[in-house]
């Protein structure tokens, strides 16, 4: 009497172990397998910081850009996230720790411009290499950026802008002139170097 107990409880688990998988089940796991994560970049995540040069000794003046508007664009990576994303900057957010510094470079930098109001631009990704379309004084121009991706989704982006490329000279002999003094070194030459270095870093959202 034992043994066929036994016997009946081996053979229900034998036929509900071949039982055919509830189908909407199946359906559920499938779906949920595809789902993934969305990367965002977020403003408040993200600096825009620039180092320009005076004196002969190229001497580096750093400052920033403290407000950035982007696009809403989302991506299943990094890369995807960065591609195509269009983002502007308000000049009158550059910010250099020194008020009077400030100034001058918006009214006789910038306000030497043409439609400086905002610097605008878009981030393509292209195989591997990034390469930031920016406009600048009604001329846009490509500025390839060297990228680094660390930690799965912290982005550093850094690149030297010429602004002989932007047509902007005019308005650096601007800001050389109201900065004449400033701008000396020890060899008592006036100098305001024509290459800016950009430094971008973000980390980027997931959804």
């Amino acid at each position: 009497m034992k043994k066929t107990i036994i016997l009946l409880i081996a053979l229900t688990l034998g036929f509900t172990s071949c039982k055919k998988p509830n189908k909407e089940s199946k359906v559920k796991e499938d779906t949920e397998a595809v789902v993934t994560d969305k990367f965002v970049v977020k403003p408040e995540a993200t600096s825009v910081n620039w180092t320009a040069y005076k004196t002969t000794e190229k001497k580096g003046v750093g400052g920033e850009f403290s407000v950035l508007k982007f696009d809403e664009k989302e991506g299943s990576s990094v890369k995807e996230a960065l591609n195509g994303l269009s983002f502007s900057i308000p000049v009158s957010n550059l910010f250099t720790k020194d008020a009077g510094r400030d100034a001058k470079i918006k009214e006789f930098f910038f306000g030497a411009m043409l439609n400086t109001e905002l610097i605008k631009g878009q981030i393509n990704y292209i195989d591997n290499n990034v390469v930031v379309s920016l406009t600048m004084n009604n001329v846009t121009h490509e500025l390839p950026m060297d990228i680094n991706i660390s930690d799965e989704r912290r982005v550093s982006l850094k690149g030297t802008m010429n602004l002989a490329d932007w047509d902007a000279l005019n308005a650096l002999a601007s800001l050389n002139k109201v900065c004449y003094d400033l701008h000396k070194g020890p060899d008592g030459i006036s100098k305001t170097w024509e290459d800016v270095a950009i430094e971008v870093n973000t980390y980027l959202r997931k959804s």
